[in-house]
């Protein structure tokens, strides 16, 4: 089994149901409130554990509650986290709003996310040259992450990116990416050109490709995800389920992606494994809580 390392971030979740979003100036009642574990990095993470992956995490949380609590979950659920260090700032915090239809609304504070240096790269640069996959997202810094990805590109490692949340992107970091995994809002923002059906997809694609990404991975909700084979675009569409809550259906794709190539599956088998261990996802509320393990989706 290849090893997976994971950089990014690791938050906790403030979860609350409302049967619908509050206007500007607007109070609603909520239904419900819960506390998860979250944030993009330590989902993937927990997604790629959980369905049976080789994973190591780096990351920085707080010298806080919630940044104890974080790590020992972590510890929990068999990863390696050596490298997810403590740093004097408060551990990242999402406050997350889903309401009737499962669609999802959230603000995030980095707090110690941003702490995630250059330095701390080097320091881990033994166990990345020890890894096969290296999966990031963005909700830290950018600079890190050019870092990051230009050494793993150095040792030939597979350097995955999800890029999320959107945000335009330095050819310096997309040159040593080899698989991008947008969603169609992330596609279309780095491509500039608008993904509203499978035309544009495929053109948006092309686009990244472009710029230097080796491969494209287009989740598209309900419809599945899409890539290109020979210039040609492919659908590989995701089971019918009824979402209660989207909120980590991106990052359980990511995760699980990985892991799938980890096992040497092809893209189109690994991208269907993503789709299904998604789909479970949706199902549940929450982040990390709601991701399955690898027998809740054979």
């Amino acid at each position: 089994m290849k090893k997976i390392v994971v950089i990014g971030s690791s938050n906790m979740d403030l979860v609350v149901s409302t049967p619908q979003f509050p206007r500007p100036g607007e109070t609603v009642m909520g239904s419900d409130f819960m506390m998860n574990l979250g944030g993009k990095g330590a989902n993937q993470a927990v997604a790629a554990t959980r369905l049976g992956g080789n994973v190591s995490f780096i990351a920085k949380v707080g010298e806080d509650a919630y940044g104890r609590e974080m790590k020992e979950q972590f510890a929990a659920e068999g990863m390696n986290i050596d490298h997810v260090t403590a740093t004097d700032c408060s551990s990242g915090i999402a406050v997350i709003t889903v309401n009737s239809d499962g669609e999802n609304n959230i603000v995030v504070v980095g707090g110690a996310n941003q702490r995630l240096t250059g330095d701390d790269i080097d320091n881990a640069r033994g166990l990345i040259e020890a890894s096969d996959i290296v999966l990031m997202q963005l909700e830290t810094p950018v600079e890190t992450l050019t870092r990051a990805a230009a050494m793993a590109h150095s040792m030939g490692k597979l350097v995955v990116l999800n890029p999320a949340p959107a945000r335009t992107l330095p050819v310096e970091l997309l040159e040593n990416v080899d698989i991008i995994i947008p969603n169609e809002t992330e596609a279309s923002l780095l491509s500039g050109i608008e993904v509203t059906d499978n035309d544009s997809a495929a053109k948006a694609i092309a686009k990244l490709q472009s710029l230097g990404v080796k491969d494209v991975i287009m989740t598209m909700g309900s419809q599945g995800a899409a890539t290109t084979e020979g210039g040609k675009l492919v659908m590989v569409p995701t089971p019918r389920v009824t979402a209660v809550d989207t909120t980590a259906a991106g990052d359980t794709f990511c995760g699980a992606f990985c892991v799938a190539l980890g096992e040497d599956m092809d893209k189109k088998d690994a991208i269907a494994f993503a789709c299904k261990a998604a789909a479970y996802t949706v199902q549940h509320r929450g982040a990390q809580c709601a991701m399955p393990r690898r027998e809740q989706i054979k």
